[in-house]
């Protein structure tokens, strides 16, 4: 499915690839709304960020979500404890594309430890051009849809 324009993002401190993915999707024209750090400028907890980001793609007050932290680990914990939430550690492009094609994936994750702005680029636009799910992956990410509505 094709990403919406209003992307959430957030992160735990202000590392280059947060700083990056947040001024490149602006530049691109999309609705960028900062989270965590990148909306106070100082340290935040991540899994208050993460939990936000992720609320706010479930809630659909944002179409999709970026988040970053150290190791990107506690981010993707913490958004994928809101249901609706299919957050995925992306640290390379090939990763990203795959987590959009075969996951269907709503939020893209990056560590700031490990991924360069360079790096940050090629992993965005590998995400972004994915328009639609694998087909064959279709029965999968309705599993987990309906699994989701299950917790309920």
């Amino acid at each position: 499915m094709a990403l919406g324009n209003r992307v959430a993002i957030g992160s735990d401190d202000l590392y280059p690839a947060a700083r990056f993915a947040f001024e490149y999707l602006k530049k691109k024209g999309f609705e960028v709304i900062p989270v965590g750090s990148l909306k106070t400028n100082k340290p935040e907890p991540w899994p208050y960020v993460g939990i936000e980001v992720g609320r706010m793609v479930a809630e659909g007050r944002a179409d999709w979500g970026v988040l970053v932290c150290y190791t990107g680990t506690g981010v993707s914990i913490a958004a994928n404890k809101v249901r609706g939430v299919r957050a995925a550690l992306c640290n390379d492009a090939q990763t990203a594309r795959g987590a959009r094609l075969w996951n269907d994936a709503n939020i893209l994750v990056m560590s700031g430890r490990l991924v360069s702005e360079e790096v940050a680029k090629e992993i965005i636009e590998a995400w972004l051009s994915v328009t639609d799910i694998d087909p064959s992956e279709k029965q999968n990410i309705d599993y987990l849809k309906r699994y989701d509505l299950e917790k309920a």
